[in-house]
């Protein structure tokens, strides 16, 4: 379906957008293209959570270069095509009016503008396309019942089905309370997601290839409270990190009306 919306919308894809925008300051363009960049890879690296989830079912003598690999390869690749594509369909907005129209209603609604010459087959193009990021909740779905057992013993005893079950309660209630503004929450949360995860993945890094570098990890102690870590070093450079990444923030501050006196 994708392949279906490169093709038929392609042609109205604006290529001639030049770089640097006229009246734009150059600070500015440099910071709405990393704001831009960062949104592309939260997308990408919120997987790296839910990774030991999957990959606890390879041999434990896989080469780590091969997971490495599939696990690149199989995110660049799936992640990059749907770019390209977002990015075709928002270039053509700038000229397209049915398109802005759209885009002005939801991103759902400028893929069915997309969709718009095939007719009536373009709203099924539509319809697979919503189930398809249906059916991408799966996989964080079922993760989410390893999300709620590592809180602590007591919720391991808990079947993971039943956590499944009480992260889908979560976030159905969650969509319907903000369903008239969902892709902007979606959107925001999505760049929180992204500060959360690079936070977590310099930590579990730093004490991969430094702290445990020469000793290595005791595997046979997860589980085993008197032989973990308190995690307060972790603690502390999470909390750091989230307050270094809030002040960095861009804010986007609503325009006033201009001052004209105050009279008495």
């Amino acid at each position: 379906m994708l392949c279906i919306l490169a093709g038929v919308s392609g042609p109205q894809y604006d290529l001639s957008i030049p770089g640097k925008e006229e009246g734009i300051d150059p600070r500015t363009l440099a910071g709405n293209r990393l704001s831009f960049f960062s949104l592309c890879l939260s997308a990408a690296i919120t997987y790296s959570g839910g990774a030991a989830d999957y990959f606890v079912y390879y041999p434990e003598n896989t080469p780590r270069w091969k997971i490495f690999t599939v696990t690149m390869l199989g995110l660049s690749l799936s992640f990059t095509f749907a770019f390209i594509i977002g990015i075709g369909l928002a270039s053509g907005v700038t000229h397209n009016t049915a398109w802005s129209d759209a885009y002005g209603v939801s991103q759902g609604a400028l893929i069915i503008a997309g969709y718009a010459p095939l007719g009536t087959f373009g709203h099924f193009c539509g319809v697979i396309v919503a189930l398809g990021l249906i059916a991408n909740m799966i996989p964080p779905t079922y993760s989410s019942g390893v999300d709620f057992q590592i809180l602590g013993r007591y919720c391991t005893r808990v079947p993971r089905v039943v956590w499944n079950t009480i992260g889908v309660i979560i976030y159905a209630v969650c969509a319907l309370a903000g369903r008239e503004h969902l892709a902007e929450i979606f959107t925001n949360f999505l760049a929180l997601m992204g500060y959360w995860v690079c936070i977590w993945i310099a930590i579990t890094l730093e004490e991969h290839l430094w702290f445990r570098r020469s000793t290595g990890f005791d595997w046979a102690a997860w589980n085993k409270k008197e032989k973990l870590p308190l995690g307060i070093a972790a603690l502390a450079a999470f909390l750091i990190g989230w307050a270094g990444a809030i002040l960095c923030m861009a804010q986007v501050c609503e325009q006033l009306p201009p001052f004209t006196g105050i009279k008495f």
